[in-house]
């Protein structure tokens, strides 16, 4: 939880000192030229944000999970085997697997010499 809180309190300690630095305005910074580099700051601040309510949450949920009561738990198994389904896939494509080898072309009518394909020199 502090490894998430760390980021945060660094870029708002950052933001803090370029807002001193403008005289504690925001009109000021911008006159300055800083209100590009605070927006960015605050933008850069508030993703670090996701990750420690993203934490937040899972603690809570943890906590709601754990003192839920004494009962047993309901099943979460909707019935849907996944093993199943990959046994059954698998099956279907093997049964409908085409021939390794594809079927050689026809000849053409006429008799032309085959053509060299590739690099090098050209045979006449």
């Amino acid at each position: 939880m502090i490894r998430a809180l760390l980021p945060i309190v660094y870029f708002t300690g950052l933001l803090v000192d370029l807002l001193d630095v403008s005289g504690g305005s925001i009109h000021q910074a911008w006159r300055i030229g800083l209100g590009p580099t605070i927006l960015g700051l605050g933008f850069i601040g508030l993703l670090f944000c996701v990750p420690l309510a993203l934490r937040i949450v899972r603690i809570l949920n943890g906590l709601r999970a754990s003192g839920s009561g004494g009962g047993s738990a309901p099943d979460d198994d909707d019935g849907f085997d996944a093993d199943a389904a990959v046994a059954r896939y698998l099956a279907q494509r093997s049964a409908e697997a085409a021939p390794t080898s594809p079927a050689p072309r026809p000849a053409p009518k006429y008799a032309e010499p085959a053509r060299p394909t590739g690099f090098g020199r050209r045979i006449r």
